[in-house]
Parts: C-alpha cells; sequence; structure tokens
C-alpha cells in the first residue's frame, strides 16, 4: 500500500465503510459524542482505511470472515450490522448460512442456532424494506 496521510487513509476508509455498512449505517441526524467521535476516527483509521483497504482478500471474503468471528464471539449487534455489510458486498444467503454452520461446528451450536436467527432476521428486514420501496 503506497503512503498516504492520515487524513488520506480516514478518507478512504469513510467511504468503504459507508459502501460496506450503507448511507442508513454511517450517517446520522444526531451530533457525536466525544467517544463517538473518537471511536469513529480509530475505525475510519485502522480498520476501514487501512486492513479492509488492503488488497489481499476481497471484500465478501472479509465479510464472512467478519460474521465468523463476530458469531464465534458472540457479538450479535455488530454480527447484524455486518451481515448487512457482507450482502451489501455480494455474500449471498446461502453462503451465510455456511460461514454460520462452520462458525457453530468450532464455537459451539448455540452460536450457529443464535447466528442463523440473527442473520434471517436481517434478510428479512431488508426484504421487507425493499419491498416497501418498491
Amino acid at each position: 500500500m503506497e503512503d498516504i496521510t492520515l487524513s488520506e487513509r480516514r478518507a478512504i476508509g469513510a467511504k468503504i465503510r459507508k459502501e460496506v455498512l450503507g448511507a442508513s449505517h454511517t450517517q446520522s441526524n444526531v451530533a457525536p459524542h466525544l467517544f463517538d467521535t473518537v471511536f469513529l476516527e480509530y475505525t475510519e483509521d485502522v480498520c476501514w482505511g487501512n486492513v479492509w483497504n488492503r488488497a489481499g482478500l476481497s471484500r465478501p471474503t472479509r465479510s464472512m470472515l467478519n460474521l465468523a468471528m463476530l458469531a464465534s464471539l458472540g457479538r450479535w449487534h455488530e454480527f447484524e450490522v455486518h451481515t448487512r455489510g457482507a450482502i451489501n458486498n455480494g455474500v449471498t444467503e446461502e453462503e451465510i448460512a455456511e460461514v454460520v454452520l462452520q462458525a457453530g461446528v468450532y464455537a459451539g451450536i448455540p452460536v450457529a442456532a443464535e447466528g442463523l436467527r440473527r442473520a434471517k432476521a436481517v434478510v428479512l428486514d431488508l426484504k421487507a424494506k425493499a419491498a416497501a420501496s418498491a
């Protein structure tokens, strides 16, 4: 990766974050608290502007890895956020199911059960919103 400034990396990170998670997740009409601002700067720099910007893995692959790790850790809010992101990145429902099952083999059947429930809720919500806006 070429040398870029911190502000350039954050701008790249903000762009990638919006592309992956969607504008509805990344835009807020509420004034951010200091904690929000600090965390956003950190993630736009390190996570989105550095790691997600690397060429070594495709975005769908990164999304599937995130789902497996977040499910295994039981980080369900972030799992739901990244399920939406995975779909935005072209990951299919079938691939999401396989990733969750794979995580369940190593992290436990309850992880697979909860992951499939959460992924289903996200998919159904996205389909309902798409139908309502059509």
